[in-house]
């Protein structure tokens, strides 16, 4: 890899954090993320989790969800919404951790891009298999989804092994085989700065190309792209819609255009229902840092299994909220680079009254400033400041925990904080 692949690597692994922050507290029940070892033909030592919900009927559905660089399979279970999903429509979900340096997955190498040709497709599918003999799941019903190099592994998998997956969701992504190169360096900056442009009908050939002689159904596809993405730019929404509405043999032009929220602009293609062959969401404004709250329910939704998932849990009264009685433990850890940083904190309750409310009170060392937050409303920038917890987070049961993150500038002081204080109690 030359240095300037390097420099971009080490970017986009810094940037691809802020994944990791969209942290929401681990789904209150007794089912367990479960490592699995020896579930099959595994040629570049994947590693693979799995979380099986509480009470999963028969012939349950499966998800495979796949992390973002420098990521690992328990980090996107904590840190996305799936899981929690999982739990309430009962769908069973594999984590793949990706094992080489950097975390990243390859969907670059001609074996990577080829059926059964080999790398992690091979070792992905294996756990798939794995979990459809063992928990007798319904084959009709499996699904993919990712971020950044977990969005680009979708739009493999779906080229690779369209008999395998009914459908994917690829948050910030790029389509199938743009990523491709032969000298071993797995980066490609071309396509990363949305410089590589094709015809659909040269897209759909090289999702063709991946299993020939396969002629069954290609599965439904759903991509998301932030318009201030600068990681894997832009422009690679517009050509995985050629792609993927070739593939489908669909006209470029939408069958429905509408925003479900302010500065979303989803169009679907094929149809004009949830489950249309292919449907875009253009995210106004929004940089690398995608799946946000309430996005992954937009995919489950497209996917279809909110529907007939199993009951909806009879919502708890809400206790009233104990300031300042509660003990906490607060872990803090930075990712930084020459004049900036993310973090990503996570609050424990250890006492014994649940939160329904957090404000975390810390001092930011100086020529520290905060850009931007997720999962918290941060202020002010700099100084002594306060994260108070947004609408969907504010809960946290006596051993649960809440997360969130936030990217900052620096002048050189790259320390931690020093002492927390959660709702006036100091923390650990």
């Amino acid at each position: 890899m030359n240095v300037r692949a390097r420099i971009v690597g080490a970017l986009i692994a810094a940037v691809t954090l802020i994944v990791a922050g969209l942290i929401t507290a681990p789904p209150a029940s007794s089912a367990q993320l479960t490592e699995v070892t020896g579930f099959g033909t595994n040629p570049t030592n994947l590693r693979m989790h799995l979380y099986v919900p509480d009470g999963v009927g028969t012939r349950p559905p499966l998800l495979v969800a796949v992390h973002y660089c420098t990521g690992s399979g328990p980090a996107f279970y904590s840190g996305t919404e799936f899981a929690s999903l999982a739990d309430r429509y009962k769908f069973i979900v594999i984590y793949p951790s990706a094992t080489r340096s950097g975390s990243c997955f390859d969907v670059s190498s001609p074996q990577a891009l080829r059926h059964d040709g080999g790398s992690d497709p091979v070792g992905i599918i294996s756990m798939v298999r794995y979990v459809q003999q063992r928990y007798s799941t319904d084959p009709d019903r499996t699904f993919v989804t990712g971020a950044s190099s977990g969005a680009m592994m979708t739009n493999v998998l779906l080229g690779d092994y369209p008999d395998v997956f009914k459908a994917g969701a690829a948050f910030a992504g790029v389509p199938f085989a743009c990523f491709a190169t032969t000298d071993g360096s797995m980066w490609n900056s071309a396509c990363a700065n949305g410089q590589v442009s094709k015809t659909p009908q040269q897209w759909g050939d090289l999702v063709r190309g991946a299993y020939p002689g396969y002629s069954g159904p290609r599965p439904r596809m759903q991509v998301w792209h932030g318009t201030a993405d600068t990681t894997l730019q832009y422009p690679n929404f517009q050509e995985e819609i050629k792609q993927w509405t070739n593939v489908h043999g669909l006209s470029q032009t939408p069958s429905s255009t509408d925003q479900p929220q302010s500065g979303w602009t989803r169009t679907r293609y094929g149809g004009t229902g949830t489950t249309a062959p292919v449907e875009a969401i253009s995210l106004q404004g929004v940089g690398h840092n995608v799946p946000m709250s309430g996005m992954a329910a937009a995919a489950i939704a497209f996917f279809g299994l909110d529907q007939g998932g199993g009951p909806t849990p009879t919502p708890t009264p809400t206790p009233t909220p104990t300031p300042g009685t509660g003990a906490c433990r607060v872990t803090y850890t930075m990712n930084t680079w020459n004049t900036g940083f993310t973090a990503a904190v996570t609050i424990t309750n250890t006492g014994t009254s649940q939160l329904t409310s957090w404000a975390l009170a810390f001092a930011l060392p100086s020529g520290q400033s905060v850009t931007s937050a997720w999962n918290a409303t941060i202020s002010p920038a700099s100084g002594q400041v306060t994260a108070r917890n947004v609408s969907y987070n504010g809960t946290v049961a006596p051993g649960a925990s809440a997360s969130f993150g936030f990217q900052a500038t620096h002048t050189g002081n790259t320390s931690k904080p020093s002492a927390f204080t959660l709702n006036g109690a100091t923390c650990t």
